[in-house]
Parts: structure tokens; sequence; C-alpha cells
């Protein structure tokens, strides 16, 4: 799982495995371990007593939540993006959770074996 911090945006970006972890046990987790041995963890999981893809931060560990009934549509179906926005004391934080594509040109280093098939590929496209 891909996680990409800008400003009050966060993207989550998941692999066919862990597409199949999600819909299969309910939830994906990753982390990123620093120097010294601190880490943030992050998790995407599913609640069925939510209506709202919702996100909260507390001792090192984003937390998603994204609505059951939600979660198996988007791991069951085409649909590549779900997004959502919630209220912050500064203004407006975004959510995207994207179904992770490979690229359409080999990058050095980066093992894309488990990513969904972009559907442009074979098209001629040279770009991500």
């Amino acid at each position: 799982m891909k996680l990409r911090i800008k400003g009050d945006s966060l993207r989550l970006r998941l692999a066919q495995g862990e597409m199949r972890t999600l819909a299969e046990q309910g939830e994906v987790e990753d982390r990123v371990s620093f120097p010294g041995g601190a880490a943030l963890r992050y998790r995407l999981r599913t609640e069925t007593n939510t209506d709202l893809i919702s996100v909260s931060y507390e001792s090192n560990l984003i937390d998603i939540l994204i609505p059951r009934a939600q979660a198996e549509r988007w791991c069951g179906t085409d649909l590549v993006t779900l997004s959502a926005s919630q209220a912050t004391a500064s203004g407006e934080l975004r959510v995207v959770l994207e179904k992770d594509w490979a690229c359409l040109a080999p990058r050095e280093g980066e093992d894309e074996s488990d990513n969904f098939p972009h559907p442009e590929a074979g098209q001629g496209a040279k770009t991500c």
C-alpha cells in the first residue's frame, strides 16, 4: 500500500493483493519506520456501522475507515477511486483511495508485479 501526503490530502494506492486482503479480512496496514525506532502506521479498514469514509490520527496511526458496503463495491468491481473530505480544525482533509495501476513505462527499482494492469497498456502511452 502506498501513502502519499500532500498538504491536507491523503492518497492510498492498493495493489491487487491488498485489495483481496481488505475484502477478506476487513483491513490492510503498512508502516514507515524511521531511525531511532519510531514508525508511522497507516491502516485502511472496513466498518459496518458507518456511512462515510473517515480519518483519525492517534499514537502515530493514520486510521481510515470505509463503509463495508462501499468497500465491497470497490473491491469487487472495476471502480478505481473512492474519495471523501472531512472537516478539520484548520479546514478540510481530502482522502483518495485508489487501485494501484502498473506504470506504462517500466521504472528501475519498482516492483509492480501485483499492481492492477493499466487500462491504456499497449496503446503507446509512455507515462504513469
